[in-house]
């Protein structure tokens, strides 16, 4: 069973606070070889959680960080030329494919469509991967898992994901952790006091209710922690919240202004 990290645990590196029950659905779907889909907005915890996970069932992670120019040849594989001539060499899904292991693709709304048609078969009872260009049919290793994510605020007509393609999967969706958890999170990844992590994770909140309206993102949890870890490190609170928070959410001079009101209001 997943433990919940308590205030005074040591993190690792994959160290996840679980919000619910996703640990155990993460579970049991991999036990019966469905593929997972998570949903969520930015800096949330979605990569963590499928980093957490990967290592609590003891199976590799292939990470592919999805974009404009992703081709199904980045996941599949190319010819490549050699020393000795032409030779295969495995794209990271392939690979996980063979081998076992998790294939994690981040953002797969940004991929190309026709990219994404390459996961069919590979997200059904079939569980194959026709490549092509080898004429081969692998048949997917007992231990491989499709994981895909990405954030439900970024899609529009020209990027969102098929339903032919969602209702291959199971689903998660992701937010951003409760205050008191947020709290716990900014200690264990920083090394903060729980007094200025309370006072980051109110200002957090104050940010995200600017969403939409004077901020087109929210302040993710992943931007208060930095600005966490840059306290700590003994820059002075106003100056981290500023670099951390106010900075990369906003270009625009009176949204700053107003985020700059906000920072001195806490700190």
């Amino acid at each position: 069973m997943h433990k919940s990290l308590k205030e005074d645990d040591t993190m690792s590196n994959n160290a996840y606070l679980s919000q619910g029950r996703e640990v155990e659905i993460f579970k049991t779907a991999a036990e019966n070889n469905l593929p997972v889909l998570i949903k969520g907005p930015t800096g949330c915890g979605k990569t963590r959680f499928v980093e957490h996970m990967a290592e609590q069932l003891h199976r590799p992670i292939h990470t592919v960080a999805c974009h404009d120019d992703l081709t199904a040849a980045d996941l599949v594989g190319r010819h490549l030329i050699g020393a000795e001539g032409t030779y295969w060499q495995d794209g990271p899904l392939t690979r996980a494919v063979r081998e076992g292991g998790i294939c994690y693709l981040d953002e797969v709304v940004e991929a190309r469509k026709d990219t994404t048609v390459v996961l069919h078969p590979l997200s059904d009872h079939r569980r194959i991967l026709p490549i092509e260009r080898t004429g081969e049919l692998i048949q997917a290793h007992p231990d491989f898992m499709l994981v895909i994510s990405y954030n439900p605020g970024y899609q529009n007509l020209m990027k969102g994901l098929k339903p032919s393609t969602r209702q291959r999967f199971v689903a998660l969706s992701f937010d951003y952790p409760a205050p008191d958890r947020e709290v716990v999170i900014l200690c264990q990844e920083s090394g903060i006091d729980k007094q200025q992590a309370q006072q980051l994770v109110s200002l957090g909140g104050d940010l995200r209710r600017l969403k939409d309206h004077d901020l087109e993102e929210a302040a993710s949890t992943r931007l208060l922690i930095y600005a966490a870890r840059m306290i700590n490190a003994g820059l002075p609170a106003r100056e981290a919240c500023t670099t951390c928070l106010a900075q990369p959410l906003t270009d625009e001079v009176e949204t700053l202004a107003a985020i700059e009101r906000l920072i001195q209001a806490y700190f």
